[in-house]
């Protein structure tokens, strides 16, 4: 006999309904559901419509007549068979895929098959509790006329997250995790013997440790209190911890850390090539802690500049599966919230040991380039190198000796920057695209509070960081990559940047046509990407540059790293890595290592691992990247707390079914025009052309429209704002 799973405290769960309540009062959505959990849990026998309603505890006569619609509706979409009359069992005929499940907390959940085809919704009622992002294993249904495609999860292959952060509700009998989680409508019930020492109202992070069939809630414990929500702290490690992000560092590898020698071998500087009479500087932002990269300059003829690019030497200090190398590699990325640094190595290494600090000798892994007066390379080696950095530069610093000629070493970073802005031109003649973004910083009180927001905008002294640290990057990957015809490259760490999909360019032109735009969809990769160089200088300071930035942003595919190279479209290069933030980034020091090994003369190594290491690196970037724009948001939130009813102008700059997103221009902070505060019609989603559609009066809202708006709320618990037009 089929039984269901009910935890014990169902009794006091006010939030929960018992299954003896939902087959007594069978619905029709609920019924099929139950229909389809028995047969699923039965795939291989046959059951008439008694012994299911029997299993399923259905009564009486209403009941019945109920559940023979339910089951004549499942064989109409080829769900069940009917292998004789009135006979069932569950359709294995179907087609089974596995792939990614994406949960919605609207119940609008979908399923991403692993060949990337057309996703699948997924009702709640065929979930069968999958969480966002696990792996899973579905069954596609029959088509309904004028429906998208259905399916019904069979199996949970792989789970994804089973750590969420909320407030803690504690009630007499039991409690809950409140979350605002667009993943997870479902509060988290928590027995009170699992609460581990935290209060009604606390900041927690609760692992879901069951989730019975046929319960609505999930059963969960808490595992760590962080505190009150509101306090900076708490609210930083919150974001943290809702991506599965460390928030604190491992007190062993702290140590093991401290056990390094910080005293540089004589025999260590004798192998190396010595920089530390050449001239060299670094430059980096003024907060800066850990100096990845330096740059060396000498003159070697009236036409002819060497110009050293210098990374630090991480793993002559990090050797493979030590504790600090298991670390590093499994937190992938330095994480960079608003107020503060995630470090993906202990600071004894990324602030001191390996940080290319002033007036130090420093070990570091090297470019050397021969460049002529118009910045063609002549002759490169890659070694490595003992240096001894002069100057320690800001942004700020360096750029105020470009615009004024004067300042201490002033002759050797103009050097420098005519070189790299030579590069930069011919680069982007190449066809590199070129996305100039600028980033939101705070100014923060002691406490985090933000005081202000200001724009973080490249200029010539940033340029002049890239240009080398790019031309750096693309020569390692030459270095390995590029072979003769006949010969086959050793298996390396690429960063690879695909050309955009036909279909998204195809879109993007037919959308900028309205404006009197277009753009190459059709010849080289190089005449593509001036093509759309060339739309973005036309739209700079047109009403229509936002929108049209934007949508070409999303034209454009996802930089990663793999070791199966297709070149950088953005960059227009054939061969790319990354070489040179070996202290925040683990693939460089993958990078440093298989160099080492390469120039050794050492044998290729196996794809298949090196793959994997690219893929969980690739994600890990990703999660980082969501969790700092959280905090970006939460501190914009915060920010603007005090600012509820006043009227600023915006830009739309994002369009959904549940309503308008607007970014203030004055501070760039982004809030949202519920869809409910549009009252004067019902508007309609046109995702095809980015805007919403009033039904009766046909007004418009686009992206990119300019907005007034009035802040009507500031959510810091849901890091929103709400707008409402002004």
């Amino acid at each position: 006999m089929f039984k269901f799973n009910i935890v014990n405290e169902t009794d006091h769960m006010s939030k929960r309904t018992s299954v003896a309540e939902t087959v007594s009062k069978p619905k029709k959505k609920e019924l099929e559901q139950l229909v389809v959990d028995f047969l699923t849990e039965n795939k291989d026998k046959q059951f008439n419509y008694k012994q299911i309603a029997a299993a399923l505890n259905i009564r009486g006569e209403e009941g019945r007549r109920v559940l023979v619609k339910a089951l004549d509706r499942l064989r109409d979409y080829d769900v069940l068979l009917e292998t004789s009359r009135g006979r069932y069992r569950l359709n294995n005929r179907g087609l089974i895929l596995e792939g990614r499940f994406e949960r919605r907390s609207n119940g609008k959940n979908f399923f991403v098959p692993d060949d990337d085809a057309n996703i699948i919704y997924i009702p709640e009622r065929n979930s069968k509790h999958a969480m966002n992002g696990d792996r899973v294993r579905v069954q596609l249904l029959a088509k309904r006329k004028h429906a998208d495609t259905e399916g019904v999860v069979i199996e949970i292959l792989e789970r994804a997250q089973t750590r969420f952060v909320g407030v803690l509700e504690v009630q007499k009998y039991f409690a809950f995790l409140v979350m605002d989680s667009k993943f997870l409508a479902n509060d988290i019930f928590i027995p009170m013997d699992e609460l581990n020492g935290a209060k009604n109202g606390d900041k927690v992070v609760v692992e879901i440790v069951e989730w019975p069939e046929k319960a609505n809630n999930p059963v969960g414990k808490v595992i760590d209190v962080l505190g009150k929500p509101g306090n900076n702290t708490t609210e930083m490690h919150a974001i943290l911890a809702q991506y599965g992000l460390p928030y604190s560092y491992p007190a062993e590898v702290e140590k093991a850390a401290e056990l390094i020698p910080d005293k540089i071998d004589k025999k260590e500087i004798a192998r190396r090539e010595d920089f530390r009479n050449v001239f060299t500087l670094t430059i980096d932002p003024a907060d800066a802690k850990d100096f990845d990269d330096a740059l060396s300059l000498r003159k070697l003829s009236p036409t002819l500049w060497e110009v050293g690019v210098h990374i630090a030497d991480v793993t002559h200090y990090v050797k493979p599966g030590d504790l600090i190398d298991r670390e590093a590699e499994k937190r992938a990325t330095s994480i960079y919230l608003v107020d503060r640094t995630i470090p993906m190595l202990p600071e004894r290494l990324s602030n001191v040991l390996c940080s290319l600090r002033p007036k130090e000798d420093k070990l570091c892994f090297s470019v050397i380039f021969e460049l002529d007066e118009n910045a063609e390379i002549k002759k490169s080696r890659i070694t490595r190198t003992v240096i001894h950095s002069d100057v320690r530069l800001t942004y700020e610093e360096a750029q105020a000796v470009i615009e004024t000629g004067k300042g201490d070493f002033s002759s050797e970073i103009l050097v420098l920057n005519d070189l790299a802005q030579k590069m930069r031109e011919r680069r982007f003649a190449n066809g590199a695209i070129n996305f100039e973004r600028y980033e939101v910083k705070f100014n923060l009180d002691e406490k985090g509070k933000p005081l202000g927001v200001y724009f973080k905008e490249s200029k010539e002294a940033n340029h002049l960081i890239e240009e080398f640290m790019l031309l750096a990057n693309k020569t390692v990957a030459e270095s390995i990559g590029k072979v003769p015809k006949n010969k086959n490259a050793k298996t390396f760490v690429y960063r690879v940047h695909d050309i955009p999909d036909s279909e998204k360019l195809d879109t993007l032109n037919t959308f900028i046509l309205r404006f009197g735009h277009k753009i190459k969809t059709e010849g080289s990769k190089v005449e593509v990407a001036k093509s759309i160089n060339s739309l973005l200088d036309k739209v700079q300071g047109r009403p229509e540059e936002n929108l049209i930035e934007t949508i070409a942003i999303r034209t454009m595919s996802k930089a990663v790293y793999s070791t199966k190279n297709v070149g950088h479209y953005g960059l227009a290069f054939d061969y790319y890595t990354h070489f040179t933030s070996p202290i925040r980034r683990y693939p460089d020091m993958m990078v440093h290592r298989l160099l080492e090994r390469y120039l050794n003369g050492g044998s290729s190594v196996d794809q298949s691992e090196l793959e994997m290491e690219c893929k969980h690196s690739s994600d890990m970037e990703q999660v980082a990247a969501n969790a700092e724009r959280d905090s970006i948001k939460y501190k914009q939130v915060e920010f603007m707390a005090d600012k509820v009813g006043k009227v600023y102008d915006g830009v739309v700059s994002g369009i959904t079914e549940w309503g308008l997103y607007v970014e203030i221009n004055e501070n760039k902070c982004e809030g949202m025009i519920p869809i409910r505060e549009l009252d004067d019609d019902f508007y309609e989603l046109d995702e095809k052309n980015y805007r919403l559609v009033g039904r009766r009066t046909k007004r418009e809202y686009r992206l990119g429209q300019p907005l007034s708006i009035q802040v009507a709320r500031a959510n810091l618990e849901r890091k929103q704002l709400d707008f409402v037009l002004a």
